[in-house]
């Protein structure tokens, strides 16, 4: 995650600080090598006109699959036992029925029916198990249901965040290790704003619930509220994508991004002074939000500690104390005084301040790696997305087990919740995001091509639901925030 370093090579070190075992690090598994029986050096020593970065995305695709046969070796090598131990129990039950011995060909008959019967439970499982590699590889969305809209692109580094405006004029704004962050058009695509007052990695990005100012948190151990003014101009034809082949999964290197000559921002008017700097965290400001209101700000450090700020006066209001590693993400409530913090420690933890003499916590373990964010939905439920490459939902009420698991093939970066249709974002290390309802129900995954979608890690997904031509925005390390049209009622109907 991003670092308080303003050069492009220590935001991705910070990075890899943030996420114990991120792709790089994936990639050059102990495990891996030995399942493989060559070490990875030696592969890579091998004569080859394919780029390394294509020979290690080939290498690490080939391993899951290895894995994925090996499982199902495993399960052959169970289910052709378990056909041995039927024909010994039905031999000697035949010999207690007849009280006699039975002859060879009768039990030949017997056993070669339940070896029938075994064999095709084999092949229905094997079937199944080998129709999720199969699946993998596969478009299973329609281009009808989910659309690329809009592209924006003019920073100069990786986008952390991305975030849609509360009030109106509705904008984006987006959050990037180039030390700046960006409010754009929505339905043009233009850069509306720059605020350049940070000294370092701009980490997260949220908006006023009534007003047009905007939170931002960095790596130089600040956040920053400061104030906008925009004016929309006047929006374009939206260009025809749906003739954009979909179905075409081609890998992207690395180093194929987009197109930047210069800074898009620079023609912006550009804020270098915030309102008010909220500085009492000893390490990056990892993620700011706004409590209920907007008179209270939370932040999430590095220092292993959340602080509550009144707004007005910039005063610390609370520190939050209790994680053993640092913070990855904090979430408010968007109705109740709630706050939930997430940490590299494993757990989040439900902060209540609803009742000013009292505040509760509630820790909730259940994940096995970083716990990269937690966020609310609708009622008493929490989402929360980890690097054990699973999302797990929780009802407040009970807090012992999650009421639904999702399990997914890589790591899961910061997730949104789609609050009116309970539709949850979870956008990964692979460059995937897909779409699941709070049953863990898979609903579709966006395009992803050599024409369309992230070339790179995909860091946050935001929802706007009033938004009439774009409901949904990623964005990652490619540089880029993209705006997506999700046909909700089609997807649920395919659903």
């Amino acid at each position: 995650m991003p670092t308080e370093s303003g050069s492009c090579s220590t935001a991705r070190q910070a990075k890899q600080k943030r996420k114990s075992h991120s792709l790089s690090i994936r990639r050059t598994n102990s495990s891996e090598q030995e399942r493989t029986g060559l070490p990875r050096e030696m592969l890579e020593g091998q004569d080859s006109k394919l780029p390394s970065s294509v020979r290690s995305t080939l290498l690490e695709l080939f391993g899951q699959i290895e894995r994925e046969f090996e499982n199902l070796y495993i399960e052959n090598l169970e289910l052709r036992r378990e056909i041995d131990t039927l024909n010994e129990r039905l031999a000697a039950e035949g010999q207690a029925i007849d009280g006699a011995e039975l002859s060879k060909g009768q039990l030949k008959t017997k056993a070669s029916h339940s070896t029938s019967q075994l064999s095709q439970k084999l092949k229905t499982t094997y079937k199944a198990s080998t129709s999720k590699i199969v699946s993998s590889f596969k478009t299973t969305t329609s281009r009808a249901v989910c659309q690329l809209v809009k592209e924006y692109i003019g920073h100069r580094d990786g986008i952390w965040d991305v975030s849609v405006a509360r009030t109106q004029p509705v904008v984006l704004g987006t959050a990037s290790a180039d030390h700046t962050a960006l409010l754009w058009s929505i339905e043009t695509g233009k850069c509306l704003v720059k605020y350049s007052g940070h000294v370092g990695s701009v980490n997260s990005i949220k908006f006023h619930p009534s007003e047009q100012l905007a939170l931002t948190a960095s790596g130089d151990q600040t956040a920053h509220i400061w104030r906008y003014v925009v004016q929309l101009p006047t929006p374009q034809p939206v260009a025809d994508t749906s003739q954009l082949s979909g179905e075409d999964e081609i890998e992207c290197s690395d180093k194929d991004e987009p197109d930047i000559d210069g800074d898009v921002s620079s023609d912006c008017p550009t804020i270098r002074v915030p309102l008010t700097s909220l500085k009492s965290h000893q390490g990056v400001v990892i993620a700011a939000d706004w409590l209920v209101g907007g008179k209270q700000a939370v932040t999430a450090s590095w220092d292993r500690t959340a602080n509550l700020y009144d707004v007005e006066t910039s005063e610390l209001v609370h520190s939050l104390t209790g994680h053993d590693q640092e913070l990855t993400h904090c979430c408010t409530h968007p109705t109740q005084r709630l706050v939930v913090t997430s940490s590299r420690d494993t757990t989040f933890r439900l902060w209540d301040f609803r009742d000013p003499s009292i505040h509760s916590v509630n820790v909730f373990q259940g994940h096995t790696d970083t716990v990269t964010s937690a966020v609310f939905t609708v009622g008493d439920n929490v989402v929360s997305g980890s690097d054990d490459r699973t999302v797990k939902v929780w009802d407040l009420k009970n807090m012992r087990s999650p009421i639904a698991t999702i399990r997914t093939d890589s790591a899961i970066n910061r997730i949104n919740v789609c609050v009116g249709q309970k539709i949850i974002a979870l956008p990964h290390d692979n460059r995937q995001v897909r779409l699941f309802d709070m049953s863990g129900v898979r609903l579709a995954r966006l395009p992803r091509s050599s024409r369309q979608g992230h070339r790179r890690m995909v860091c946050c997904s935001a929802w706007s639901e009033d938004h009439p031509i774009c409901n949904l925005f990623t964005c990652g390390f490619d540089r880029q925030a993209i705006g997506w049209n999700i046909n909700i009622p089609a997807l649920l109907q395919e659903k």
